[in-house]
């Protein structure tokens, strides 16, 4: 049965009472949901979830427990959990969910409603909103959510962005790449590894000058939270960085600033793509990819022809999946080729990344 000290409250008014099943206290931030059936713990520790409160749409969350493993950054980025029916089983061994969260100060409530939770936010958009665990009376609840911030406008990356770090690949490596960390996925970092590149990590503000120092045969642009729009002093950096010839990949946030760079506006959307069932036209081959997908903002198509070609379109809504740049390695895609979670049709992506940098590396001397 549902608690009546407990509930979610959107903030155009609307309550979908619910069940406290961790910590007792009150969450704020944009309401946002996925329809991933598995990998919770990937999503919740993914930097792109930051300042949000994550609805999962498969019924019951934490049926196997966490492990440090499989965690994208090194805490939970969300603000709160909601879902049908929350567990903190622990199989093996592993840690239960309810209680790795409790751990983390974050709420969570089930009992909820999600079908009628995420009807209304595809109808209305998403929106700020405030998970109440601890009784806190609605008219106060409302007042906290008035007073944060929309998430348009907003750059998050200075909050999840990590100190420079360095990857190893098995010897010899066949390249050196550099990621810019606007809130990168771990399994990123791994999986360019594992295609044989020595990846050096550095902060959202490196300079052009610091991506240099990293002597790059590629450069990727990461995931991360926020409005692109909002992040001026990032896309004169990338434009920068497109006056070397390196290779230049995009993902997801890392897209949209390319894009950007290269001219083209963004928006938000109304209630954006975040899941791992994401049906995607590689426009070249006709090829469907079904991707893992996590984003609030999308890439406006360019007026006319130009330089710019569209590669990737999404089969839901005709939004940009991706863009390269004619004549140049440089090319983006909105999805998330890494597939943490999710499938893998678009995995080899960045084995192809690294493959265009070991070719750098070949022609440059530099391996």
């Amino acid at each position: 049965m549902t608690d009546p000290a407990a509930y979610v409250l959107l903030e155009d008014g609307t309550v979908f009472p619910g069940r406290r099943a961790s910590r007792a206290g009150v969450a704020l931030g944009e309401v946002v949901f996925t329809t991933g059936m598995t990998g919770y713990q990937e999503s919740l520790t993914d930097p792109s979830f930051a300042e949000q409160v994550l609805v999962f749409t498969a019924p019951m969350i934490g049926n196997y427990g966490v492990e440090a493993e499989v965690a994208e950054s090194d805490h939970v980025q969300v603000r709160a959990m909601v879902c049908v029916e929350a567990r903190n089983a622990t199989p093996n061994g592993r840690q239960g969910l309810l209680d790795w969260l409790d751990d983390a100060s974050v709420p969570v409530i089930d009992r909820i409603d999600t079908r009628a939770l995420v009807t209304h936010l595809r109808e209305r958009g998403s929106m700020r909103g405030a998970i109440v665990t601890d009784g806190t009376p609605v008219a106060v609840a409302s007042a906290r959510i008035a007073a944060i911030p929309a998430m348009s406008g907003l750059d998050l990356t200075a909050q999840v962005s990590r100190p420079r770090r360095e990857l190893f690949a098995p010897p010899p490596p066949r390249a050196r790449v550099t990621v810019v960390d606007y809130g990168t996925k771990d399994s990123i970092v791994r999986l360019l590894a594992e295609a044989g590149a020595h990846v050096t990590v550095v902060p959202h503000d490196a300079t052009a000058a610091d991506v240099a120092g990293t002597d790059p045969d590629g450069i990727l642009l990461a995931n991360g939270p926020g409005d692109p729009g909002a992040m001026d002093d990032h896309v004169a950096r990338i434009r920068t960085l497109l006056a070397q010839d390196a290779p230049l990949f995009g993902i997801c946030l890392g897209h949209q600033l390319l894009a950007r760079a290269l001219g083209l506006e963004t928006f938000k959307l109304r209630f954006g793509h975040r899941g791992a069932n994401h049906p995607v036209l590689e426009r070249e081959t006709g090829r469907v990819l079904v991707t893992s997908q996590n984003h609030g903002f999308a890439v406006a198509p360019p007026d006319g022809d130009g330089d710019v070609v569209i590669t990737h379109e999404s089969l839901y809504d005709r939004t940009v999946e991706g863009l390269r740049l004619a004549g140049r390695e440089v090319w983006s895609m909105q999805f998330h080729p890494e597939a943490s979670p999710g499938p893998h049709d678009a995995r080899g992506a960045l084995v192809a990344f690294v493959n265009a940098a070991a070719a750098h590396a070949t022609s440059r001397g530099a391996i």
